[in-house]
């Protein structure tokens, strides 16, 4: 895929979706907040489920063009998707934490993902929203690393995708950093999760031999 390309299916997809895509900007938030609150402490695992199901069938069924689109991209949305769904209802009373110093930073990046596009020379339909694959990712990282539970699998394909953001020089999509920061970041929080079961690991084994 080519430059030329690459922002024609962005430009299509703005221009077809950008109604729906204000309304789950909307859901999101809601359910960020509805979480950090303890209101409703799986609202933002759900709201963010739906977003990656709804950047799966809009974003790479209806308009993918490149067989990795079909066979890498489409399919990590939809499993992303699906656990975040299956999370918010297996740890639904797994609180939300409020972010860190760096947390915070992360989240201002993703809120000015549009204003750096646009800051770059491009402009609507051609440019970054927040309801995209690369800005839905970075969300997605910064917003579960909040939650005490993670599940490997959904955090290793976040991240995956996170570390995609290499391919940001090739396409001109600058912004993209923003989610190659977010895919480190991630790599980070996936290394302390197996630290974190090995020293669990470690604890039992060390009870169990103390009982005997």
């Amino acid at each position: 895929m080519n430059t030329q390309t690459f922002w024609g299916v962005i430009g299509n997809y703005n221009l077809q979706t950008w109604m729906m895509q204000a309304v789950l900007f909307v859901l999101i938030i809601l359910g960020i907040i509805l979480s950090y609150i303890g209101k409703v402490k799986w609202a933002a695992k759900l709201s963010l489920g739906i977003a990656n199901l709804f950047i799966g069938v809009a974003f790479y069924v209806c308009y993918g063009t490149e067989p990795i689109q079909q066979y890498f991209a489409l399919p990590l949305f939809m499993i992303s998707g699906i656990l975040f769904l299956y999370e918010s209802y297996r740890n639904k009373e797994d609180k939300l934490e409020k972010p860190n110093f760096f947390q915070m930073f992360l989240l201002l990046l993703y809120l000015l993902y549009p204003v750096i596009s646009i800051l770059l020379g491009g402009k609507f339909p051609q440019m970054a929203t927040y309801i995209m694959p690369c800005p839905i990712i970075s969300l997605s990282i910064v917003v579960y690393a909040g939650y005490r539970k993670k599940n490997k699998l959904l955090l290793t394909l976040l991240t995956a995708w996170g570390l995609t953001g290499v391919k940001s020089m090739m396409f001109n999509a600058y912004e993209d950093l923003i989610l190659l920061i977010c895919g480190i970041y991630g790599s980070v929080l996936i290394i302390n999760e197996f630290r974190q079961q090995k020293g669990n690991g470690s604890v039992d084994v060390e009870e169990k031999t103390e009982n005997e």
